[in-house]
């Protein structure tokens, strides 16, 4: 491996022979450090007293007493400040947070480039306000409000700092702008005077590009950068960018200091780029990629880097990783929004949130216990109440759990009462039941020894314990809303960092980790616009011409800083690898970034650089329908199901994919069960059934008349109410949705009520049945078993002395699907499943009463204005001994087929 830059930096000291114990070392941050001494260590042939190495942020911290705070604090501060200055219509805290944000964003980079506060931010109130959208003269009191808050700036801006000045504190760049100052007056806080090397920087606010050119005005203090001269001598290359303009503005390289480039970048290198479809994709990638690697004698992992764009990828990454590869480092940490059990607590939160005087909405509930930290706490001894809920919303119903459905479970009462309170909860309320919630987790997880739920546990109960102390604190967040915003940020700004050793195997960073480390092989993943770089997201209230104007940073530097790390990173690597994703979409960047089309178009490159595409081997066959032969414990299952009873629907559910046929009329798989927040067609069918089965019982027997049938439709609100109760018994149909169902199901029984009085000025009716369910043995030559047949035949009456069977569907029905022109189709066409149930029916009444002189039809209540649409073969109406015979031989041939040991279930493919 070439020779590393810090390396390099402490040879050039030793050739300045500089003692390096008196020496301070300003780092970028404290992780290139620790490799600082190892190079240190390596050189030494004694014990000495290890040098003094700091991050920017320290050195320049040390310089004042003002103590950086934390966001969270910086915030609440902000806000309280935000408050007194805004008198009319402040925004509440949960409003605050999504703009605060930017804001104290803005302030930060307003004092760490050393701009005028107050020229800058009266300069964007005038914008503001040329820019209102409204033309009229007298404004609305929105459109003052919202002028209002940018005329206050500058205030808000004074008093924000000043306060904190009072208080010692500050953020990053109030830092830095009080350096400068104490700098500027001779008064630096604590400072010596032995040599400060400044090591590995690239772009520098105007704060920090002030402080160290003072101490290298003072002569006993040095700089190098980290610059291949491939960079610096290209006036247009952004990896160069920043150092470029030091070279030719600084006063200090004026006065005849030269900034020394290295020449790495165009030594031989092996760059291989490959697109991936997705992100999960590119880990698994890399995952076979690190296999090869603990494979192979060439690449040593000691000396091998991961670097994570998209730093998301991070989880899904450590289960990536091959168990071949013997100690993994990584130095990112975890995010604590991140994790399984952060979405555990806001889940609980959203619960809270969620709730009514009806209880708890099914939706966040379902949620909730579906969530594994839920799962255990829902043990055997707590009578696995989790499991229990689910199952009874689902069978039940219920769009709300209330309390008196908690009480089927005693044996987790305790525990249920902490995630279902009996009064709704405030904000503390919360915190201290999750942090009850954390204790029960924590009991568990100590009995199973499991480290590293616990070490969760405890960052969460440390986050908790943290935020009611904001709460006490101030009296900012008045309900749950708020504090979920809070939480989200605090939990954003938390991580679970990862124990390692940094000096040792293979290192998983972010690409801000990679700051003055050089690695044999380097591994990039998610190289797509807007990852890397990311470009124009503009995180600021203030305009790019203001920026540009006022020399603050835009979307162009901002890039830059990435191309710099990015070229950085590869400029000493022998080994480069490189993964983009192929099938972006708006969350995951754009195209392959243009860092990848610059290596690929360099000349100077060509001869080192591959590029491919990473794609699965997929073989194009026509998909084969699934085929199940009959053995003999298929043939038991079909003996007892057609012992049992065939029913219509069985039957035409064999017409229309014996594979279905099989999973739900022979495996009895059906589909989920599902709580019903709108109406399912089947339960809004058996409603309607229900409702006239109850109002027509009475009068079986009985010749209809005018003033019977206005008599039962008066009964109508009574029955169906009662029916949608029973059918679904969680439901509220006197509100919302379920109301408009229940109206649209009165409209369906007054115009069936309304055509029947029609019928009855013309015909004589009588209702002989209703609902009455027919079944009948058969015998089927070739079948060496009894067959039952069975159906249910919603109404039969008497129209006229005919027979009617009357079948009621509240679904779409055309006359085609009751017409049959060829008997093929009867058993081979789903299309005519209709025809074939109401043939089944007359068959059974036929069966029965020894009649076959019928008629039989359906009423589609979604077409009421049709009338009955009648069976009809070759233009008859009439099913006679013919016609039931006729479709004897096809019902025969369809029950000798699934009978058949030797004809296979096969699959129809539409």
């Amino acid at each position: 491996m070439q020779q590393s830059f810090l390396e390099y930096v402490l040879d050039d000291l030793a050739s300045k022979q500089l003692d390096i114990t008196s020496c301070t070392f300003v780092l970028p941050s404290k992780r290139s450090g620790t490799f600082l001494k190892k190079h240190i260590t390596h050189r030494l042939d004694k014990h000495i007293f290890s040098p003094d190495i700091v991050s920017i942020q320290e050195f320049i911290g040390n310089l004042t007493d003002i103590q950086q705070t934390s966001n969270i604090d910086l915030l609440l501060a902000l806000y309280e400040v935000y408050k007194t200055s805004q008198k009319e219509n402040p925004d509440d805290f949960a409003s605050f947070m999504n703009w605060g944000q930017t804001l104290l964003q803005d302030f930060n980079e307003i004092d760490g480039y050393l701009i005028p506060a107050k020229d800058i931010l009266n300069y964007l109130s005038a914008i503001k306000e040329i820019n209102h959208w409204s033309t009229n003269k007298d404004k609305s009191e929105l459109v003052e409000n919202y002028l209002q808050l940018w005329k206050n700036l500058e205030i808000i801006y004074d008093r924000f700092y000043t306060s904190l000045l009072e208080q010692k504190r500050g953020y990053q760049g109030l830092i830095q702008r009080e350096a400068v100052k104490v700098l500027q007056q001779g008064q630096p806080k604590g400072t010596a005077s032995n040599p400060i090397i400044f090591v590995g920087f690239n772009a520098l606010n105007n704060a920090e590009s002030n402080i160290i050119q003072h101490y290298l005005e003072a002569g006993n203090s040095y700089i190098y950068w980290d610059i291949d001269s491939y960079f610096l001598n290209d006036p247009i290359h952004d990896a160069g960018l920043f150092i470029r303009n030091y070279q030719f503005n600084w006063p200090y390289y004026k006065h005849g200091h030269k900034i020394s480039p290295q020449s790495n970048f165009l030594s031989e290198k092996n760059i291989v780029i490959t697109g991936v479809p997705k992100n999960i994709s590119q880990t698994k990638y890399v995952g076979r990629l690190l296999e090869e690697f603990g494979q192979s004698m060439d690449v040593d992992l000691t000396k091998t880097a991961l670097v994570l764009a998209d730093e998301t990828l991070l989880n899904p990454m450590l289960h990536a990783v091959p168990e071949t590869i013997p100690e993994v480092n990584i130095t990112m940490g975890m995010p604590l929004n991140k994790t399984m059990l952060c979405s555990f607590f806001v889940s609980f939160l959203e619960l809270q949130i969620n709730t009514s005087e009806n209880g708890w909405f099914y939706k966040r509930v379902l949620e909730f216990i579906s969530n594994p930290y839920t799962l255990t706490l829902s043990t055997k001894d707590k009578g696995n109440f989790a499991q229990r809920i689910s199952e009874d919303i689902k069978e039940h119903n219920l769009i709300h759990l209330n309390k008196a459905a908690l009480n089927a479970y005693p044996e987790a009462k305790q525990l249920l009462h902490i995630i279902f309170p009996d009064t709704a909860l405030s904000p503390m309320g919360w915190i201290t039941h999750s942090l009850t919630l954390i204790e029960h987790l924590k009991t568990i997880y100590q009995k199973e020894k499991n480290a590293l739920e616990l070490e969760y546990l405890y960052r969460f109960y440390a986050l908790f314990n943290q935020l009611g102390q904001y709460l006490d604190k101030v009296d900012i967040v008045g309900d749950l809303k708020s504090i979920k915003n809070l939480f989200k940020q605090l939990a954003n700004m938390e991580s679970l960092d990862f124990i390692g050793q940094p000096l040792t195997g293979f290192q998983i960073m972010g690409m801000l980790e990679s700051r003055n480390l050089d690695f044999e092989t380097v591994i990039i993943t998610s190289v797509n616009e807007g990852i890397l770089p990311s470009g124009k997201s503009n995180n600021s209230f203030i305009p790019f011409d203001v920026k540009r104007d006022y020399g603050l940073p835009t979307y162009k530097e901002k890039d830059a800083i990435y191309v710099y790390h990015f070229y950085r990173l590869i400029q000493r690597a022998k080994n480069i690898y490189i993964t983009y994703n192929t099938e972006p979409d708006v969350l995951e960047g754009g195209e392959k970034s243009r860092l990848i089309t610059q290596l690929l178009t360099d000349e100077r490159l060509k001869d080192n650089v591959t590029h491919s595409i990473a794609t699965p081997k997929i073989s194009i066959e026509a998909r084969q329908p699934i085929q199940i032969q009959k053995d003999e414990k298929l043939m038991e299952d079909l003996k007892a199901f057609a012992q049992n009873g065939f029913s219509p629907t069985s039957l035409t559910n064999y017409i229309k994919n014996p594979i279905d046929f099989y999973t739900r009329n022979i495996l009895k798989i059906n589909d989920l069960d599902e709580v019903e927040e709108t109406i399912a067609a089947n339960t809004f069918g058996t409603i309607i059934h229900d409702s006239l089965e109850q109002l027509y019982t009475p009068i079986i027997g009985e010749t209809l008349t005018d003033k019977l049938i206005k008599s039962l439709k008066k009964e109508v609100p009574r029955v169906v109410q009662h029916h949608f109760s029973r059918n679904l018994s969680g439901v509220d149909a006197s509100q919302g949705r379920f109301l408009l169902v229940y109206n649209v199901i009165l409209k369906y029984l007054y115009n069936f009520f309304d055509n029947e009085i029609k019928q009855l000025k013309r015909h004589q009716i009588k209702i002989l049945a209703l609902e009455e369910r027919y079944e009948a043995l058969i015998t089927v030559p070739g079948v060496d078993f009894p067959i039952k047949l069975k159906g249910t035949l919603d109404r039969v009456d008497e129209f006229d002395g005919t027979i009617r069977i009357i079948d009621y569907k509240t679904g779409k029905v055309e006359p085609k699907n009751v017409k049959i022109t060829d008997w093929g189709d009867l058993i081979t066409t789903y299309d005519k499943s209709k025809a074939f149930q109401l043939l089944c029916y007359a068959y059974l009444y036929a069966k029965k009463h020894g009649r076959s002189d019928v008629f039989a039809g359906i009423i589609s209540f979604k077409k009421l204005s049709q009338g009955l649409l009648p069976f009809t073969q070759a233009k008859d109406t009439r099913i006679d001994s013919d016609t039931l015979a006729t479709f004897e031989n096809y019902l025969f041939a369809l029950i000798r087929e699934i009978c058949d040991a030797n004809v296979p279930l096969i699959e129809k493919i539409d």
